[in-house]
């Protein structure tokens, strides 16, 4: 689930809902169901913009972990997600797990999908826009002790396609989490031969499509937990090239602080976000959001958020609003 803010593209990523439900545990063998739907009353950063009611999230999926010896399990998982009226099946994969860690395949999420530290819903300018962090013929490694973690995934070329690799290191000690991710990935949003039309006898007409985008970068991030008190920053860049030309059309720099205070079952975010295009004539985003969470189950929560924006290659400012109610299984 991606957004884009203005000028400067940024996301906000989501992977599978967690696992809620038990079905099968016996055997060596453990079956689970999950899901999540969230619905918004949602007005953006659009000027003149009307109030919609907006459905951000619809998830369900379903884990299986069989024990084949004392130190090694075989792991499958198949994620659907359907906001819109079209089911689309995002995850389909199978590995091994065991105390050196998880190793899969498949169709499934990249490592650069659980990247960020954005305390926003929806008005937060995002985080660093990787483009893509899925594929269909992904390996995937993850390694975590506790202290010390790990990962790292790549989607394979297929015929001259789009490849991506991407990879994390982090470490945690007491409250402090402090983490970097890295991209590199080629013909980004490659189209391939495309159809133009019909000629005079009706036959279609096939050209090049899109070339796609060579996309690298990094975002490093440190997050502290003290008590009720949990604070965040992030410093990322990255670099958009024409996979054809090799020019450089986007070079970001993206920064953000925001911090959270819990009381009882209640959280208050607040947090700035700010991106440079370094290109010549780039743009410039500055962006504030601040939100209250009520925690109204340990599967539901309900939340509002605020936001504002100013676009200064569009001179535009402008604020936004969202309510949501998000229940997970």
């Amino acid at each position: 689930m991606k957004k884009t803010l203005l000028a400067l593209a940024v996301l906000t990523a989501a992977g599978s809902a967690n696992a809620g439900i038990n079905l099968y545990d016996a055997n060596g063998v453990k079956v689970d169901l999950s899901g999540a739907v969230e619905v918004q009353l949602y007005d953006n950063f659009e000027k003149h913009g009307d109030s919609t009611i907006r459905l951000d999230d619809g998830d369900l999926a379903l884990n299986a972990t069989v024990a084949v010896s004392e130190n090694l399990n075989v792991v499958s998982g198949t994620a659907f997600k359907y906001e819109s009226r079209e089911l689309q099946n995002y995850e389909l994969w199978a590995g091994f797990s065991g105390d050196f860690g998880t190793l899969t395949f498949g169709r499934q999420l990249l490592i650069t999908d659980d990247s960020g530290i954005g305390k926003d819903y929806e008005l937060g300018a995002g985080q660093i826009d990787w483009s893509q962090t899925e594929g269909d013929r992904v390996a995937k490694y993850v390694y975590d002790n506790g202290t010390f973690y790990t990962g790292v995934s790549h989607e394979m070329d297929n015929n001259n396609s789009t490849t991506i690799t991407d990879g994390r290191v982090g470490f945690r000690t007491g409250g402090l989490d402090i983490r970097a991710y890295g991209y590199d990935g080629k013909r980004i949003g490659l189209k391939g031969l495309v159809e133009n039309g019909q000629d005079a006898n009706g036959q279609p007409i096939i050209i090049p499509g899109k070339a796609g985008e060579d996309i690298r970068g990094y975002n490093l991030e440190a997050q502290y937990a003290m008590g009720a008190i949990n604070l965040a920053a992030s410093f990322g860049q990255i670099e958009y090239k024409a996979a054809d030309t090799k020019v450089t059309e986007k070079k970001i720099d993206l920064y953000e602080i925001n911090g959270s205070y819990t009381i009882d079952k209640t959280t208050m975010a607040l947090g700035y976000v700010r991106g440079e295009d370094k290109i010549a004539h780039g743009n410039v985003i500055n962006n504030v959001y601040a939100n209250v969470t009520q925690q109204l189950h340990s599967n539901v929560r309900a939340y509002v958020e605020v936001g504002y924006a100013d676009d200064k290659k569009d001179s535009l400012e402008d604020f936004g609003y969202v309510a949501g109610l998000e229940v997970k299984f």
